[in-house]
Parts: C-alpha cells; structure tokens; sequence
C-alpha cells in the first residue's frame, strides 16, 4: 500500500464531507469542491478523519490510493483555509488590474491584454505591479497563475514579464563587442 496512503486525512470544524455513490462532496467556508474516487480507491469517512485503501494489490491500486489521499487532502484544506499564489510583474509601462471579471494587463504590446477570471477564483492588484490569485480549488489556483504568467514569461536579459513572487529569473550576461 501506498505510504502516503496510510495517513488519514483530518476534516476540521466548520468543514462538511460526504460520500455517495463514489462521489466525495466536501463543503466549507470557503466554497464547496466534489472529486469522482477512482474504483480502485476504497474511501472511508469515520467522525473527524479520512482513510483510504487499494481495492486489491495492484501498483496502479496502490499508486491511486495515494494520489486520492494526497487531492482529498488539497480540498479539505482549500476549503478550510483557500489556496493562493502571488504574481509580480517586472517592466517598464508593465501593469495590472481588475474591472469585474476581468483582469485587464499592459505587458507592452501594442494591445492590452484582457484575461476572463474563471468562477471559484478571485483576483486582487494589491499595487499596478502585483496580481494575487485565490480559491479554494489547488490545480486552478495553480492553472490560473499560469496562464496569467504565460502571456509574457520572464526573459533572460533584463528579467522583464510576470514572474510568480518566489521565482528566481536567472540572468544572462549581454552581448561584449
């Protein structure tokens, strides 16, 4: 079985989890997520604790059992607590900010960019140069960070794009004559 599989995971107050007919729906204070179990997983909810265990022997069964853990996991805390990431934007003339839905950025093309924020997830522009994205969901927390960063990734030379805040651009050396 899988090690990380062994772990129960621990529901906290103020967090509801149900299971039926293979779908665990878990709901908290901020926002509710469900996930489809795989069949190979067995999931059982006792009290205040999650255990999760491989139907049979197999490596895929033991492998399923601990990536379900490791998801169940990530939504009990995001609804509990939320998940966040925090991107910078480095450049001259390079801002950001936020009009209703959508998160409007200057990244030194000759047309503003205009990103739709997907439901589940808020966006705040703490300054023009800072973007924070926040949900309860993990993957699109993590997939919406990205997306924003890709339209204008970090270059080498002079660092300049948008950046995750504890990402390191390493820097090269310009051309000598």
């Amino acid at each position: 079985m899988s090690r990380i599989a062994k772990n129960p995971v621990s529901i906290p107050k103020g967090v509801d989890a149900r299971l039926a007919g293979g779908v665990l729906s878990v709901k908290g204070p901020k926002g509710q997520l469900q996930y489809n179990l795989h069949p190979l997983v067995r999931m059982s909810l006792e009290g205040e604790s999650a255990t999760f265990e491989a139907m049979d022997g197999t490596t895929l069964s033991n492998a399923m059992s601990g990536t379900t853990r490791a998801l169940v996991n990530n939504m009990v805390t995001g609804v509990s607590k939320g998940f966040e990431k925090k991107l910078t934007i480095v450049g001259v003339g390079y801002r950001a900010a936020v009009q209703g839905r959508n998160l409007n950025l200057s990244l030194g093309f000759s047309h503003p960019v205009v990103y739709s924020i997907p439901d589940g997830i808020t966006v705040e522009t703490p300054s023009q140069t800072e973007v924070v994205v926040r949900g309860a969901d993990k993957q699109l927390v993590g997939q919406v960070a990205a997306e924003i960063r890709r339209y204008r990734s970090p270059e080498p030379y002079k660092g300049k794009g948008v950046r995750y805040s504890n990402e390191h651009v390493v820097r090269k050396e310009a051309k000598k004559k």
